[in-house]
């Protein structure tokens, strides 16, 4: 009962805006269901000026359901193919993350923007947006401030990237008929996990690919946010180094380890050893479908919390970061698909 009182309102108005959009999304799969909500929930947010009742089921939805959403992809994958994926991607994920770095690194000091702010724009950019953030912040003590304006710069292009990136596939000649090619595009370049799944699963349903495109960019995104742990603890060391301090800034495993990655493999691992005693695989479609639906609620919520405005208003100089990291490992994913003979 606590848990309806406190979440109920905030889940209600995500699930109104979600059902509607997953139908429409069926309807109209150019567009894609996730990324109908996310404009949806971005429109409504104009209308509802008082968000305080809304605002625990928002965040509760665009945080914790998506992550029962990407728990529950994982009952439609055979372990042996997260192993290959994450082996077949790891060469883009190292140099995309190591470009975004050094981008922001390059920037920090030609354009004299605040330490802090680089960092997080720098690590959100490269690893997976906010949760990245949220996990830097403490270790380098960014303030609240530092931290809003850089979830904002992410935000924005996270919902540019969701929106955009599927017609950027098409044109640039990704294959249509299977998803891997631009389900590793979007895991390796798009920075957050809710915009990855809204472009995957966009692409899915323009070109009747099932889940084949949001399977392989799940993966991949959730390969890319294990490095949250070394880049968190090099940070640490960093700052304790920079300030002389041999006892440092503490740094709990418990806050940074995505904990929901876990879930994801032990699923797959369920999905490998069904199959291993003759389960049917369509056993476990009802799973993926729920999953689909559920991007679709989270994308809701992700725009309820979006404030166009105020993310155009944050900042020209963290703006311009962001846009450099975001193009900059856009660039280098294409290049080293394409060489790698993916793309």
């Amino acid at each position: 009962m606590n848990f309806i009182k406190k979440n109920g309102a905030g889940l209600a108005l995500c699930l109104a805006i979600a059902i509607p959009a997953w139908f429409m999304g069926s309807r109209f799969p150019i567009a894609g269901g996730p990324v109908i909500a996310i404009i949806a929930g971005m429109i409504v947010t104009f209308f509802v000026k008082d968000k305080r009742k809304y605002k625990s089921g928002i965040h509760f939805t665009s945080k914790k359901v998506l992550q029962y959403a990407v728990i529950l992809l994982g009952f439609g994958l055979n372990l042996s193919v997260i192993l290959e994926t994450g082996r077949q991607s790891l060469p883009i994920i190292i140099s995309t993350i190591t470009a975004s770095l050094v981008i922001a690194f390059i920037l920090h000091k030609a354009m004299g923007i605040p330490a802090n702010i680089s960092a997080l724009v720098g690590v959100g950019s490269s690893i997976c947006g906010g949760s990245a953030i949220a996990a830097t912040a403490p270790v380098i003590d960014a303030d609240d401030d530092e931290v809003a304006q850089a979830i904002s710069v992410i935000f924005f292009f996270n919902i540019i990237a969701a929106v955009l990136f599927p017609s950027l596939g098409t044109w640039l000649g990704f294959s249509t008929s299977s998803g891997g090619p631009f389900g590793i595009f979007a895991g390796t370049a798009i920075n957050d996990t809710s915009s990855v799944t809204a472009a995957a699963s966009t692409w899915d349903s323009m070109y009747g690919l099932g889940s084949a495109t949001l399977d392989k960019a799940v993966t991949v995104k959730l390969t890319r946010t294990l490095a949250i742990i070394p880049i968190t603890l090099v940070l640490a060391f960093v700052r304790t180094k920079r300030e002389g301090n041999s006892a440092g800034k503490k740094v709990n495993m418990r806050n940074i380890f995505p904990f929901f990655i876990i879930y994801f493999i032990l699923a797959s691992v369920i999905t490998t050893a069904a199959a291993g005693f003759g389960v049917p695989v369509s056993v476990f479609m009802p799973f993926k479908e729920l999953s689909k639906f559920l991007i679709v609620l989270a994308m809701s919520a992700i725009g309820l919390n979006s404030d166009v405005v105020k993310l155009v208003k944050s900042g020209g100089k963290p703006m311009i970061m962001g846009f450099c990291c975001w193009t900059g490992i856009t660039a280098v994913s294409l290049v080293l698909q394409h060489f790698l003979g993916i793309w």
